[in-house]
């Protein structure tokens, strides 16, 4: 995994190499060298062991986006804030599937801070922080979750989760 500033670097030399290529009049290797810029660039928001990562969450497969996850070393400066928001989600959710609640409560709360894109990814992070709380039988805590990712939620994409979570939270 490259650097933030690696990344940067890379671009803009890739650019200004484009450039003078098209100076030289060589169009097909000015194209591609901004093209592969544009790559360059793209690796810049878009971490590929985040994307590994979401993929395997997709399939279930937790202990994979705990391996793709533990590639990124030190995610407050090598990644973008939002990108460190999503590194923190996932690593709260890999952490409640092992039942470690500690960590995935901490982990949650980070990512939240940091301030995560949508407001459906916020609806989720409350959703769980709203099953810890209850794990630890924690009802008022639990349902003041529940409500935060019931607003949260306003296409009602976990509309079924927030209904499980309320039974479970009736019955206590």
């Amino acid at each position: 995994m490259w650097n933030k500033i690696v990344r940067i670097a890379l671009t803009v030399g890739l650019f200004l190499a484009s450039i003078w290529q098209f100076v030289l009049v060589n169009i097909g290797n000015g194209i591609f060298l901004l093209l592969l810029s544009g790559i360059v660039l793209l690796s810049y928001f878009r971490n590929e062991n985040m994307i590994m990562a979401l993929w395997y969450l997709r399939t279930q497969k937790f202990d994979k986006v705990k391996k793709w996850l533990s590639r990124i070393k030190n995610p407050e400066k090598s990644l973008i804030k939002s990108q460190a928001a999503y590194y923190y989600l996932l690593q709260g959710l890999v952490s409640g599937q092992e039942q470690n609640l500690n960590e995935a409560e901490k982990n949650i709360k980070r990512a939240m801070a940091l301030g995560l894109r949508m407001k459906t990814d916020e609806a989720m992070a409350c959703l769980q922080m709203a099953g810890i709380a209850l794990a630890r039988r924690r009802k008022t805590e639990a349902t003041m979750w529940l409500n935060k990712a019931k607003q949260l939620d306003e296409k009602k994409l976990l509309a079924d989760q927030i209904k499980q979570v309320k039974t479970l939270l009736n019955k206590f």
